[in-house]
């Protein structure tokens, strides 16, 4: 079995390269290059048919070849009659055009091996659908195999026949003589064409009315090709030796029966016994039943039978069949149309493609492809009629496969996304733009598809920029991020700022907004936001635009908006914008809700932060503040201001380390036994303080503790103290890497702290310049140079108590009795009026740390304040806020 196989793959493979070289060496090989052998057709299926396309033009034809071997069993004049048959169909149907026939693209060529011609391009014969694969490869193409007819193909195609058969008969004077499945071809997109006028009897007398078909009487011992197929022959052929054009229509009903009977003729001929055949035939058909024609469609089935009928009269002419109900179908007049369209004005072509959206989901997807495609795209050279013919074409790209699309409908597209008249062309592909997107290879996007679409944004037309705008955010997921980055949104923001339309302008904001959850969160932050602050206009639908990008912005997942730029640009171009007069109440709503949740989340993720950076600073306090107390309460006065300096730094150190290592009770405890020590220190050196005066040549004034009743001994005071917060406090930002600007005292400043109005003189002291004096506090910074940082961070927590209640102000002599809590109690300023010269100590001495924090109320920042001693008041909201800051 095996080698049979191999002896007909080997034989098929020998047949198949002889026929190649028998065509090269035909002269149509001159002009033309034949493919691949597709199908067979003309009578007894003899010519071979292969692709081809035209050298000059890559014009897409079918060549047809007879090989001369096939007749190599018959005798010379045999072979000669057969050739004579052969080269007479074509050459008449050479000379014949109409749409129902084939068409010849080159004349018949004859060589020693072979006879080719070449015709329109050609699917198949209606016999090799119908399942008759006789010469045709040993591996029958599947695009034959699997053909299926659809009934809108049957219905068009019998047509088509009918139309053929009534060009012939009316206009021609001429009887086919040989009409059979063989002989009508179906040609690339599906329509049906007769061919195989080897037998076809021209009239003898074409001018008169009635012509006369001279008739050839049947001569058994001819070749079989030299004699038409018997089995559609007219019984009138056989027995009567006459024909007309209604013999023709006897062969018309017998093909509509093998149509509806997969191929098989009503009738089997016997060909050695051809009169017999008939004979019986003829008997059958005078008692032809509606049994015999039960697969005919019943709207037809009455007039395939009066095609039948033995009586040539009884049967219709050709006109009279294209006119039966059976063809009133939707789908073969829409194919009808189809092929009269080159004969229709440009109003009935619009009016027919309006109406085909409806008509085109009831045809078959291959009858659409094959047929409507072709006559739609060929309609893409007028522009006129783009507009109507461009929406059918996209509603069948929609139904192809991308690979149909590309190959079949891009290529046809391609000069009609260039083209911007008229307008309607651009709307019709805007609307299609998902269907482009999604079947279009990515370098014709690029290149075709999103160049009409940044046109559409840079249009005069406003209603084409609306439409593209709103347009936009439907298919935006499919346009690739450098597309949409670099070319697509700088046009919109153009459409937005540049244009005149309001309805632009908003549709722009609208668009941008559906569009934000595309792009990346630093690209909406660095290119989109700043862009809403250059928008010129103040309309209520352009606020609220702006409004909808900032809130879906703040409220994306993806995006998000930073507290910095929340603060610093968000909110105060929110702001504003919130009390334009324009905007009504719903409006203004709108964006205080907005306003309200921007501010709530800046309050709480800033607050989360310092509420973590206050952890970490309690984590590295590591500052051993009981080495630093021994040391001060050990340490002797050599002068006045270095006792100022220790009793002050004692202070600061017992006020850090009350709440700090030791236990409650213990603190307590120490805390009280140290502050009633440091407060006999401070009375035991006030003796030695009024008895103090150095003079200097930089002091022009001098200072009496009893001439300034509102900055007195508490203001010399504050400074040591105020430095040393200012240092504790510096000491902890340096450690937890905030930034401290540089703080050094202004010589003005100096001059105002030592000196005061009124002249020296009994009960007053006179201080000099701070030059003259030592050290008032730790580690006091050079002028011009940044304050030092302590290397290791120093505990905050025990300045609370210099913020708590405030106390009445006492005087020296109250002072001394105080316990030593209450007299701590002192530094903290009163609410009320200015003390009195006697209240020494009371004063001014809430400036401790507040030039960390807030330069207002600070005298230090205020020297001209020194000038002015009296009337002058705390601020306790700087208090409340630092004591809100320390906990």
């Amino acid at each position: 079995m095996e080698s049979m196989l191999n002896k007909l793959k080997s034989t098929v493979t020998k047949v198949t390269a002889d026929v190649t070289s028998a065509v090269m060496g035909n002269p149509v090989t001159r002009e033309f290059d034949v493919g691949r052998h597709v199908a067979s057709g003309g009578n007894g299926l003899a010519w071979k048919i292969f692709n081809g396309t035209k050298k000059s033009t890559k014009q897409e034809v079918a060549v047809f070849v007879f090989d001369k071997k096939l007749i190599d069993k018959y005798q010379k004049f045999e072979k000669d009659q057969i050739i004579d048959s052969l080269k007479r169909g074509v050459q008449q149907l050479t000379r014949l055009r109409h749409p129902r026939l084939l068409t010849v693209q080159h004349p018949l060529e004859e060589s020693r091996d072979c006879l080719a011609f070449c015709t329109e391009p050609v699917c198949a014969s209606l016999a090799n659908v119908l399942g008759n694969w006789e010469n045709l490869p040993s591996t029958v193409s599947p695009d034959i195999k699997d053909y299926k007819l659809y009934d809108v193909e049957t219905k068009y195609g019998l047509l088509q026949v009918s139309e053929g058969l009534s060009f012939l008969h009316s206009s021609v004077k001429m009887v086919h003589g040989n009409l059979t499945p063989e002989n009508i071809i179906l040609n690339k997109t599906g329509a049906w064409k007769i061919m195989g006028f080897d037998f076809c009897i021209p009239s003898t007398n074409p001018s008169e009315q009635e012509p006369k078909f001279p008739c050839k009487e049947w001569d058994p011992n001819l070749p079989s090709l030299c004699l038409p197929n018997p089995e559609y022959l007219a019984p009138e052929y056989i027995l009567s030796v006459s024909c007309e054009t209604a013999s023709d229509m006897y062969s018309l009903g017998a093909v509509f029966y093998a149509v509806f009977n997969k191929g098989k003729p009503i009738f089997e001929v016997n060909k050695q016994d051809i009169y017999k055949s008939f004979s019986r035939q003829l008997d059958q058909l005078s008692r032809l039943g509606s049994s015999s024609l039960q697969n005919i469609p019943e709207e037809v089935r009455e007039h395939v039978k009066l095609l039948l009928n033995v009586t040539p009269t009884v049967r219709p002419d050709a006109d009279q069949m294209t006119k039966i109900p059976f063809f009133d179908d939707v789908g073969a007049v829409t194919l009808q149309y189809f092929d009269s369209l080159f004969q229709r004005d440009n109003l009935q072509k619009s009016q027919f493609f309006k109406g085909l959206p409806k008509v085109l989901p009831k045809l078959p997807k291959r009858v659409i492809v094959q047929r409507i495609l072709p006559c739609l795209t060929s309609e893409f050279v007028n522009p006129d009629m783009v507009p109507f013919v461009l929406p059918n074409v996209l509603l069948i790209a929609e139904e192809c496969t991308k690979e149909e699309y590309v190959k079949l409908i891009l290529p046809e597209l391609g000069p009609v996304f260039k083209q911007q008249e008229p307008i309607q062309i651009l709307l019709i592909f805007l609307q299609k733009m998902d269907l482009l997107l999604t079947k279009t290879p990515a370098d014709e996007i690029k290149n075709s598809v999103l160049p009409m679409v940044y046109r559409a944004l840079e249009a005069p037309s406003i209603q084409i920029q609306e439409l593209c705008l709103n347009i936009i955010p439907t298919f935006a997921n499919l346009i690739d991020y450098p597309s949409m980055k670099n070319s697509l949104i700088p046009r919109i923001k153009n459409a937005c700022l540049q244009t005149s339309s309001l309805a632009v302008r908003v549709n722009s904001l609208v668009c941008l907004g559906k569009i934000l959850e595309y792009l990346d969160k630093w690209f909406v932050l660095d290119d989109i936001l700043p862009f809403l602050q250059q928008i010129p206009s103040k309309e209520p639908a352009v606020l609220m635009g702006i409004l909808g990008i900032y809130k879906c912005t703040f409220t994306h997942k993806k995006l998000g908006i930073t507290k910095e730029q929340l603060a610093g640009k968000v909110l105060p171009h929110l702001i504003p914008l919130s009390i334009e007069n324009n905007l009504n109440f719903n409006q203004f709503n709108s964006f205080i809700s907005v306003i309200k949740e921007m501010l709530h989340r800046l309050e709480v993720e800033h607050k989360t932060k310092l509420e973590q950076l206050h952890i970490m600073q309690e984590q590295q306090k590591s500052l051993d503040i009981t080495n630093q107390m021994n040391t001060s309460e050990e340490t002797k006065l050599p002068n006045a201001g270095s006792q100022i300096d220790k009793v002050f730094n004692n202070i600061g150190t017992d006020l850090l380390t009350g709440s700090g290592s030791d236990s409650k009770e213990n603190g307590v405890q120490n805390t009280q036994k140290r502050t009633k020590d440091l407060t006999e220190t401070l009375m035991d050196n006030m003796s030695s303080l009024t008895s103090l005066s150095i003079n200097t040549p930089q002091i022009s004034a001098s200072t009496s503790f009893s001439s300034v009743p509102s900055m007195g001994m508490g203001m010399v005071f504050s400074t040591p103290v105020d430095n040393t917060k200012r240092n504790l406090t510096n000491g902890l930002t340096a450690n937890m890497g905030f930034q401290t600007p540089p703080f050094s005292l202004p010589a003005s400043a100096n001059q105002h702290l030592f000196s005061g109005p009124g002249t020296p003189g009994a009960g007053q002291m006179t201080l000099g310049t701070p030059s003259s004096l030592p050290n008032l506090h730790t580690r006091r910074p050079s002028a011009g140079m940044s304050q030092q940082t302590p290397h290791r961070p120093t505990d905050m927590s025990a300045l609370d108590s210099l913020f708590g209640p405030q106390k009445p102000k006492v005087s020296m002599n109250q002072l001394s009795q105080q316990k030593p809590n209450q007299w701590l109690n002192q530094f903290v300023p009163p609410q009320g009026s200015p003390g009195t010269g006697s209240s020494v100590m009371g004063t001014q001495l809430n400036m401790v740390g507040q030039p960390a924090f807030g330069l207002q109320g600070n005298p230090f920042f205020n020297p001209q304040n020194f000038a002015q001693p009296s009337n002058m008041t705390s601020s306790s909201s700087a208090s409340n806020d630092l004591k809100d800051l320390f906990g």
